[in-house]
């Protein structure tokens, strides 16, 4: 009995193996990858550009009378204001004019007085003709030339004090003193070619930054084409100091150059900061960050869905219809934050790629998922298909 079970149960695997059915496998599953949905939206465009600081006004004090310095009244590196003396030249010569020009004065008024008597005398004459027309006429002449001669003098003597008081240098400006190059004992000559010092007014301070011509003809044309639009806040500009660091303060953007330079091809844009702490000092090296305008629809894709063919030129992968993988040519010509500025290649409602398709070829059916960006990817690059290059479209 036992003998014939097992014959039995023999015969049933031979019968199984004989038919040679292997069991079928299972499709592999639809591959997922997780997508952003590129909508469009409003963003601020900026031009980062390098600049130098350059003062507010400057002003080269030079003395106006010839003389000796006898005393120096600031210290070097100092706040001055407006007005302050600032050297002493010696004022003796000058005093002495002073003197001359009021005893000159002095004796054109008594001679004034003369010649105005004589002439109310003679003209008394005149009408018995006790005397020649002539004199009368003299005598009107010389009164003339003496009221002439008393303006003459007091010319004279408004031009000696002033001299004289030029004798105190004083400062033109408000602002930072710089060195002196001259010490007391010195000898300076009105007009002369070395400035005694320089003062400069930091606060505000300017920063003059070069910009293409060409960059700034495109910006033009695409604010007047209705791409771009400025609504007041194209004026601020930021600041980045050579550490690194952002400047607290936002400047203002006061003029662009009428003229582009031949040599260069670029104009120069002048800004104005606050300086109130007096960090920025005149020939800093600095980077500015301009405003040019706003675009209402833009798209933004992130950094790293964005990859380069072999041409060097950016792509992207994009879920299209039928959840197949489509293989897009961008064009990006800027950054803005972690995203590509893309013009061409995308449209609003695209689901383009973020992780997921390191493997995958274009043409492939996915599994499109919302991308978590706290996610941990589950390997590979981000975006990238089997024969992209892995380096980001810069």
């Amino acid at each position: 009995m036992t003998l014939i079970r097992f014959a039995t149960a023999g015969a049933v695997l031979m019968a199984l193996s004989a038919c040679g059915g292997e069991p079928k496998q299972a499709p592999p599953p639809t591959p997922q990858v997780g997508v952003i949905t590129v909508q469009p939206q409003s963003v601020t465009l900026t031009s980062e550009l390098p600049g130098r600081t350059s003062a507010f006004e400057t002003s080269e004090v030079r003395p106006q009378v010839n003389g000796l310095i006898t005393a120096r009244l600031f210290a070097e590196g100092d706040q001055v204001r407006e007005g302050q003396a600032l050297y002493r030249i010696d004022p003796q010569p000058y005093v002495a004019q002073v003197a001359n020009a009021r005893a000159a004065l002095a004796r054109a008024r008594a001679a004034i007085a003369s010649s105005s008597a004589l002439a109310r005398r003679y003209g008394e004459l005149v009408k018995i003709n006790a005397i020649a027309r002539q004199d009368y006429e003299n005598a009107i002449t010389t009164s003339q030339q003496a009221q002439a001669d008393v303006a003459a003098q007091q010319a004279a003597l408004r031009t000696a004090q002033i001299d004289l008081a030029r004798t105190t240098v004083r400062a033109p400006i408000s602002g930072r003193i710089g060195t002196s190059v001259v010490t007391t004992g010195g000898l300076v000559t009105a007009g002369q070619t070395t400035a005694l010092t320089t003062i400069q007014r930091l606060d505000p301070i300017y920063v003059d930054v070069a910009q293409a011509s060409a960059d700034l003809l495109k910006l033009r044309q695409q604010i007047s084409s209705g791409k771009l639009s400025r609504d007041g806040q194209a004026a601020r500009v930021r600041l980045k100091l050579e550490d690194g660091s952002v400047y607290p303060e936002e400047g203002i953007l006061q003029f662009t150059n009428v003229s582009v330079d031949p040599t260069t091809g670029t104009q120069t844009i002048r800004a104005k900061f606050s300086n109130r702490n007096g960090l920025l000092l005149p020939g800093m090296y600095v980077k500015a960050e301009l405003v040019e305008g706003t675009q209402q629809q833009a798209l933004l894709v992130p950094q790293r869905a964005v990859t380069r063919n072999e041409k060097g030129q950016p792509t992207a992968l994009v879920v299209g219809a039928g959840d197949k993988i489509e293989l897009r040519l961008l064009q990006a010509p800027r950054t803005i934050g972690d995203n590509w500025l893309v013009t061409s290649g995308l449209k609003a409602g695209d689901r383009v790629i973020m992780e997921g398709a390191s493997m995958l070829q274009p043409g492939a059916v996915v599994k499109p998922a919302p991308w978590n960006p706290n996610a941990k990817p589950a390997g590979g690059a981000p975006g990238q298909s089997a024969g992209q290059s892995s380096g980001q479209a810069k």
